[in-house]
Formats: structure tokens, sequence, C-alpha cells
């Protein structure tokens, strides 16, 4: 019995580490990101995007409250090139590494982690209905707790400064969030088939 306590216990813990428990976005806490995204760009002496706002508003008000997958194809720069015109000493990986250097933590501490990360070996072998869509260099897959979690880390005004190095790293990229129907990969349910074989074999052990 205490194996099967220690075991409901730890799976348990992660499970609420892991599972976002605040259910949909209600509408105070989406206009509070809303409110910081203004500040943010009020902040930086720049334009607030009111396209990537009103997109992010929308995405906010259809909150099912559950977890995400933010699907990324990434065609990297040969020519790594700042906003202000500057070119990069450094190439498009190190600048990439820079900018998940300030994601990573953000991610991690949210229960939110890279999936998939893959290189393309072959142009695209059908487009349709897309201009320059053909070459890509990597694919990645990124799981995001909730949606509060992703607002939480792109609202972050320290991300304005790390978010330069992707967009210099990159001569092109396209992101979209897909929701999961079939996830044969949660670590939730890993660890609690896991935890099920230890604690079957562990049962002969406390037995004697």
């Amino acid at each position: 019995m205490k194996v099967w306590i220690s075991i409901l216990v730890i799976y348990s813990s992660f499970f609420i580490w892991y599972t976002d428990l605040g259910g949909k976005l209600n509408n105070d806490e989406i206009q509070s990101f809303l409110g910081q995204l203004e500040e943010n760009a009020l902040k930086d002496s720049r334009p607030l995007d009111e396209s990537m706002q009103a997109g992010l508003k929308v995405f906010m008000e259809q909150d099912s409250g559950k977890q995400f997958i933010m699907v990324n194809n990434l065609d990297m720069s040969e020519n790594p090139t700042f906003s202000d015109g500057s070119l990069s000493e450094q190439s498009a990986d190190d600048l990439m590494n820079q900018y998940m250097k300030y994601m990573y933590p953000e991610l991690f501490k949210r229960a939110s982690h890279p999936v998939f990360f893959a290189s393309v070996i072959h142009s695209a072998l059908d487009v349709v209905g897309i201009d320059n869509a053909k070459t890509w260099d990597t694919a990645a897959l990124f799981r995001y707790k909730s949606r509060r979690a992703f607002m939480e880390i792109v609202t972050n005004p320290n991300i304005k400064g790390s978010h330069e190095f992707k967009i210099a790293a990159l001569d092109k990229t396209i992101a979209y969030p897909v929701e999961p129907q079939l996830y044969l990969g949660d670590p939730r349910m890993i660890l609690g088939f896991l935890l099920l074989i230890i604690g079957l074999l562990l049962r002969p052990i406390t037995r004697r």
C-alpha cells in the first residue's frame, strides 16, 4: 500500500504541475494580456502591431483551457541582419541559440517544452496557394501547457531583446497552433504507464 500511495503522490504532483487547472482565460485575463502588449510597445517606443494584437485577442477568446502544440517551419538566414539593417557577426544558428537561452527557462517553468526537432532533407514536395514556401531548413514542435502560459511568455517585457535574435536569424518562418486529438507522447501518459510498471514490479518485494 505504501508503494501505491507514493506512486499516487508522485503522479498527482506531476499532473498538477503539468496541467493548467485554471480553465479557460476569462475576460479580465484577456484584457490584462492585451494591456501588457500595449504597455510593452509604448515602453519600447514602437508602434503596436494591431494585426498581431487582434489575432492574439481571438486566440485567447477561443481558449479551450487545454494544452496546444505550436508548429514551426523555419528558414534560416545565410546573412543574418538585425532590424536596424546591421549585419550580424554571428551565424543564424548562434542567434537562434541566443533567443532560446531566454525561451527555454520561460517554457520549462510553465511546463512547456520542445516536442520535436528535425532538419529538412528536401524542398517542399507539394505547395498549393503559397508563395516562397518551397525551401525550409528546420521543423519544430513546441508543447504549451495552455494559452495562458503562452501569453505569459509573449507578453513578458524581457522578450523584446531576445526576439531580435530570432528575427535576425530567419529569412522566413510560419508558426501556427494546433490542439492535439491524439498525442501518444504526452508525458502524463508515459509517466503513468512507467509508474504502474514500477508499482507492479515492486509488489512481490513488498509482500515478502
